[in-house]
């Protein structure tokens, strides 16, 4: 694996442990273009290594008592419902690769604006009252962008947690960590077999996206959320459009 690769693997996990989602929809755009994994193989991988990492990070949250499954596995299962029918309709429609990667360079313009429309409220979001039936149709809806184009959503959970759910930030971050995992899990082993998978690349990838995950918790004292999210919507913003532009062509 180049130093690059690395780098940003590192940050890839400290990107999921600050902000609880980006790390996916990250993770597919650097195994295909810095790593040189088809992108097929770029998917198919990157369900492990952010699933792992978001599974650290929610067990962390858990033991702190920042987040609790009963408040989490509902949206969790939803979540891995919609995982099944993402992967299905990418079997029924016979999506390939570089058209699953066109609808990643699209769903990170998405992901980036909303995040960047967030950053630029007046005021944070509060926590209202819970709605169930709007965090289900969140969790359904996360999900099959994981089976379509594998992200892990945490860029429309942690708003909906907050604003559906009644979940302060932190809460809400914990919960999308492993709401990520529980659909990453399941997409993984129903699309494990449609690609090679290198775990020669994998796990030394997944380590050290682990480690940015375990070192985001003393970032966060240090690093005001603000700025962060704002720049990193901004990224976002620049690898969709750089990812769109060539496939456009």
């Amino acid at each position: 694996m180049s130093p690059l690769a690395a780098l940003l693997a590192l940050g890839i996990g400290i990107v999921l442990g600050l902000v609880g989602g980006g790390g996916s929809i990250l993770t597919q755009p650097v195994l295909h273009h810095v790593v040189g994994l088809s992108p097929e193989s770029a998917i198919v991988l990157g369900y492990p290594i952010v699933g792992v990492t978001a599974l650290v990070g929610a067990i962390r949250q858990l033991r702190t008592g920042a987040i609790t499954l009963p408040g989490t596995l509902p949206m969790g299962i939803a979540a891995m419902a919609g995982a099944w029918v993402g992967t299905r309709i990418v079997t029924w429609l016979g999506l390939s690769g570089e058209t699953r990667f066109l609808l990643l360079a699209g769903t990170m313009l998405v992901a980036g604006v909303a995040m960047l429309r967030d950053v630029l409220r007046d005021r944070p979001l509060e926590p209202t009252s819970p709605h169930p039936a709007g965090l289900i149709a969140t969790g359904i809806t996360v999900g099959a962008l994981t089976g379509i184009v594998g992200v892990g959503g945490g860029f429309l959970m942690v708003p909906a947690l907050v604003v559906l759910g009644g979940q302060a930030m932190r809460q809400a971050v914990g919960t999308s960590l492993l709401v990520i995992s529980m659909s990453t899990a399941l997409a993984f082993t129903l699309q494990h077999g449609d690609a090679p998978v290198d775990w020669t690349i994998g796990l030394p990838f997944l380590a050290l996206t682990v480690i940015g995950m375990l070192g985001s918790a003393s970032l966060l004292q240090r690093i005001p959320p603000r700025p962060l999210k704002g720049a990193f919507a901004v990224t976002l913003i620049l690898i969709g459009a750089l990812l769109a532009l060539p496939t456009a062509r």
